[in-house]
């Protein structure tokens, strides 16, 4: 399956494969926007499940692990039975944020072993822009029987972040806006600024004005810019392990594999006072 997938052709998928439903995760969320779940029940995807990011795709926060550390993959394997993947399921994740929640979701079911998870490029504004239905109202789906293990995509924890940042073959990319990456502002964190060394690069430069990924060859030149090349480390960070999976699967679309993500980041770096911090450009 594909990494992304159009509404035209989602549309398509679900209206000629009714045998083997593909399971539609609604992962309405965003940074201080607590109405997710209620933004779902006014309109969806036919025959979507609700996705709660900080109860499903995340685990108990706190200073030392971050806002948004992975789950328990023992965990994660009850979510997802209870949306209703079983083994060999096509899942396809959206939201109304650009991707950038429900690339937590795809990059957590690649992590966990699934690989027919795929991401509705341009999210529900692509569903609305094509004319397709919404529906209102929960779903809720028939159980699934999918057993997830850890560790199918690469991690790194603080250290190993401070060591690709400082290593002359690798490159940290910053997923956050300029402006938090700079240290001007800091909305949730206790310190503003970045881990030394890493680059900006926020999420909202790979991207087009709908949300949609732009081109992978434009994605591989911008990323080239910032010294991402196949011999090179790579690893993303951003304010909580959220959208710094999108900026993997912008990188992944960009033809660079074993991008490394940094769940704990800036939560969790910002919250140690051994850590040095970094700011301006």
């Amino acid at each position: 399956m594909d990494l992304t997938i159009s509404a035209e052709e989602l549309a398509d998928l679900l209206q000629d494969d009714a045998s083997r439903p593909v399971v539609l995760l609604d992962v309405r969320w965003a940074l201080g926007d607590t109405r997710g779940h209620e933004r779902y029940l006014e309109g969806h995807l036919p025959g979507a499940v609700f996705v709660d990011l900080d109860r499903d795709l995340a685990g108990p926060q706190s200073a030392q692990e971050g806002r948004h550390p992975l789950p328990a993959v023992d965990h994660l394997s009850q979510a997802a039975r209870r949306w209703g993947i079983s083994a060999g399921s096509r899942v396809v994740a959206y939201d109304d944020w650009n991707s950038m929640a429900a690339a937590r979701a795809w990059w957590l079911l690649r992590w966990a072993g699934l690989d027919r998870v795929a991401l509705l490029d341009g999210g529900l504004s692509a569903w609305r822009t094509a004319g397709l239905p919404l529906v209102a109202g929960e779903v809720t789906a028939e159980p699934g029987d999918v057993t997830l293990s850890e560790g199918h995509l690469p991690t790194v924890d603080a250290d190993g972040a401070a060591r690709i940042a400082a290593a002359a073959d690798g490159v940290l990319l910053d997923a956050r806006a300029g402006e938090r990456y700079r240290g001007e502002t800091e909305p949730i964190d206790p310190v503003a600024g970045h881990i030394p060394g890493a680059l900006t690069c926020p999420t909202a430069a790979t991207v087009d004005a709908e949300g949609r990924f732009l081109p992978p060859v434009v994605l591989r030149d911008r990323f080239a810019q910032l010294g991402v090349a196949p011999d090179v480390e790579v690893a993303t960070y951003c304010g909580s392990g959220v959208t710094a999976a999108h900026l993997v699967l912008a990188l992944t679309l960009a033809g660079f594999e074993d991008v490394a993500l940094y769940p704990g980041s800036w939560s969790q770096w910002s919250n140690d006072p051994a850590r040095p911090v970094a700011t301006g450009g």
